[in-house]
């Protein structure tokens, strides 16, 4: 389903409104909602971050995305921003946000199938046999180095 909204500010009235539009029917977008913002509260929220301007913009009726929502606020902020704006309209289609969604999906088994190859390998996997042995008790001999083995260090120094 392909969206449209209108964001309006009106500077006289001292208001921001959200028009959110559908495709219902082929090529004819139709009203689902209108929310109004007064200028004082969304400047405030600007002010606080966008984190803060998003929970204000999204309402029991207007609840868009989050990446619709991000780019609400975006538009939000540059028309408060800009001078001789007052108006943008944005418009979305939710085929490219289920496929990024399904990109997403698969990445995510993709990453969870490496994952638990490397909790097998993290497993102890110790053989019964040396798991009943007590410990060892006393060690006597010292560490010896065969003549062939030392002669061979020397070589791969050189």
């Amino acid at each position: 389903m392909k969206q449209k909204y209108s964001i309006l500010k009106d500077s006289d009235n001292r208001r921001l409104f959200i028009r959110e539009y559908a495709e219902l029917d082929k090529d004819n977008l139709s009203l689902l909602c209108e929310e109004t913002y007064e200028n004082k509260a969304i400047r405030l929220a600007i002010k606080s971050g966008k984190e803060s301007l998003i929970s204000i913009l999204r309402t029991k009726n207007l609840y868009p995305p989050n990446s619709y929502t991000e780019k609400i606020a975006d538009a939000v902020i540059e028309l408060y921003e800009s001078k001789g704006k007052d108006s943008v309209d944005l418009f979305f289609d939710d085929i490219e946000l289920l496929t990024r969604e399904r990109e997403a999906l698969e990445l995510a088994e993709e990453l969870e199938d490496e994952s638990s190859g490397l909790d097998e390998m993290l497993e102890d996997d110790f053989e019964d046999e040396y798991e009943d042995k007590g410990e060892i008790k006393k060690i006597n001999s010292s560490l010896k180095i065969a003549d062939e083995d030392y002669l061979d260090m020397d070589d791969e120094n050189d």
